[in-house]
């Protein structure tokens, strides 16, 4: 059975670029009628924070990724990983070493120069090897005996045939001085332990991949498929910052991006399905293959999630759109949100807009009048408009029948009996009732808005500042 894992550090929030890696490991789990396992890699004790696990959980809730299993957390495995640190010290796979910092900074200067592996393996039992004194005061880390020879290679899924030479790979430190254990050597016994069969990752981890192998293939573990993904760059084609750049789910969803449309363009953002853009997330696990996954970094387009969220705002069901708007009606200060029936305003204003905010804002003129910019009363106020809209108001007292029909069958005989075009009533009309020259069709809004609330408004005047 396929086995996808999603495996964030809680160190920060969970970012766009971890959300397409799980989007992508999902899909492929659900593709292959796998299990999508999700666990918190928290062994950076001094950096991971609840705060940043409720995040990325959160986060992952927001998207609607389900995961079939965890969340599992490092944290509370540390008696298999000594278990395992253990079994690979009695097999003569791992070792004690007592190198001082200063020692190990000389190593690394020299590596430098040298290009080769940093630590010179001082330490490492071989036979015929004297090793040096055990020093009294040092407490020694455990590092794992790397081959010193040959390659490390292996087939990725996204960036085809990899090879590593060995004698390039460091005996990397498989457990602290401490006791605790280290990054590497945890991912292996977890993914070990819970039966990954396909590790898709960020490529920043293609260099830790043959680390991780060689680890693997000492605990005669099976070894899974890796696919590695290229980073997401921002718009001028650099990495994504956290100063310039939105890369948090969060700073999204405040953005008014539904999640369908984030996780659609992030899908598209390094895979394709032909000349495809918008797409169901059905669609797309009836798609997702890792063999259409570009190895080139793709780019953030802030205008094409904004089309896509816009295509996904005109598809999705009103009751799911209202459920989504009410918490931002109520923090643009409507009370009762639900003192107003929304579904027929959504049929209305939906097809007009690119984000929830923008949403909400089209409703908010159906709770209250807007006070409209100086720009717009300039533009379509004029000294005898007040007389026109009293005027008006007067023949819309008469319908008997309030529907957008018999409101729109009094314009042209209106407008021709004043003499203008229908743009000197639509436009200062707009502005009286609603506060905006920016409304969908004005038949349509009076009738929604109900002849008493539409005369009340009118009879009110135009709002002021």
């Amino acid at each position: 059975m396929v086995r996808t894992r999603f495996a964030p550090s809680p160190t920060g929030f969970l970012h766009i670029g971890g959300v397409r890696t799980a989007l992508y490991s999902w899909a492929y789990a659900r593709k292959n009628s796998g299990k999508f396992v999700l666990r918190i890699e928290d062994t950076d004790l001094e950096r991971s924070t609840e705060e940043s696990v409720q995040a990325i959980l959160d986060g992952m809730h927001w998207v609607g990724l389900d995961y079939d299993e965890g969340p599992f957390y490092q944290t509370k495995r540390f008696d298999r990983y000594r278990e395992v640190i253990q079994q690979l010290l009695q097999s003569g796979h791992a070792y004690y070493c007592y190198c001082t910092k200063e020692e190990l900074e000389i190593m690394r200067a020299k590596a430098e120069v040298e290009g080769c592996a940093t630590y010179d393996r001082r330490w490492r039992p071989e036979t015929g090897k004297q090793l040096p004194e055990k020093p009294a005061d040092i407490q020694p880390v455990v590092r794992f005996k790397m081959p010193t020879e040959g390659i490390t290679e292996w087939r990725d899924l996204v960036k085809g045939d990899i090879a590593i030479a060995n004698d390039t790979l460091d005996d990397l430190i498989i457990a602290r001085a401490d006791g605790s254990p280290t990054y590497n050597f945890c991912v292996v016994v977890d993914d070990w332990d819970m039966q990954i069969t396909h590790v898709i990752r960020g490529d920043d981890h293609v260099n830790n991949t043959p680390k991780q192998i060689n680890i693997l293939k000492a605990l005669n573990a099976t070894i899974p498929q890796y696919a590695h993904l290229p980073m997401i760059l921002n718009e001028s084609g650099s990495k994504m910052s956290k100063r310039r750049d939105a890369v948090s789910v969060v700073d999204y969803d405040k953005q008014g991006i539904l999640p369908d449309a984030m996780l659609n363009y992030l899908a598209r953002l390094g895979w394709g399905h032909g000349d495809d853009e918008f797409f169901t997330m059905a669609q797309f696990i009836d798609w997702f293959d890792l063999k259409d996954v570009s190895p080139a970094s793709g780019r953030f387009n802030q205008e094409k999630l904004l089309w896509l969220n816009a295509q996904h705002i005109k598809n999705t069901a009103n009751d799911i759109l209202i459920q989504r708007i009410v918490p931002r009606l109520i923090e643009k200060g409507i009370r009762q949100p639900e003192s107003v029936d929304l579904h027929p305003v959504m049929a209305l204003v939906k097809e007009r807009v690119h984000d929830l905010n923008q949403l909400a804002d089209e409703c908010l003129y159906f709770y209250r009048q807007s006070i409209p910019t100086e720009a717009e009363i300039a533009k379509h106020w004029a000294e005898e408009t007040p007389a026109r809209m009293a005027r008006f108001a007067e023949q819309l007292k008469n319908i008997t029948e309030w529907n957008a029909e018999n409101i729109h069958a009094l314009f042209a005989p209106f407008c021709e009996a004043e003499g203008i075009k229908m743009g000197k009533l639509g436009m200062p009309l707009r502005l009286l009732v609603c506060g905006t020259s920016k409304t969908p069709s004005i038949d349509a809004v009076l009738a929604l808005l109900g002849k008493e609330e539409v005369l009340r408004r009118m009879n009110n005047g135009l709002p002021q500042a």
